[in-house]
């Protein structure tokens, strides 16, 4: 059983650095490639990302659809079962 509570923990987590990220990230490159600058926004999507596998981590245990060895994993596994959709969520990216 997926933990509802928790998935949406993680995904009004995931809002949050999406929505500190589109305020931070300038409109020029020019501005992007100030050193703050670029931290920042680096460290919002590696968070963000982070995010996203707890996610599908967590609806990969509460759908039990096996322990992946990889987090590339996951995402293989929710697209095999229907649970996510996409041409960015099918193994081989097609």
């Amino acid at each position: 059983m997926v933990d509802r509570d928790r998935v949406l923990a993680k995904l009004d987590e995931l809002e949050g650095y999406l929505g500190e990220l589109r305020a931070v990230a300038p409109d020029r490159f020019e501005a992007y490639q100030r050193t703050e600058t670029k931290r920042a926004c680096e460290r919002l999507l590696q968070v963000s990302v982070v995010a996203v596998l707890d996610i599908n981590a967590l609806l990969v245990m509460g759908l039990r659809l096996g322990l992946p060895g990889e987090e590339d994993e996951l995402f293989e596994r929710l697209f095999r079962h229907g649970a996510i959709s996409g041409p960015w969520a099918s193994p081989s990216g097609a």
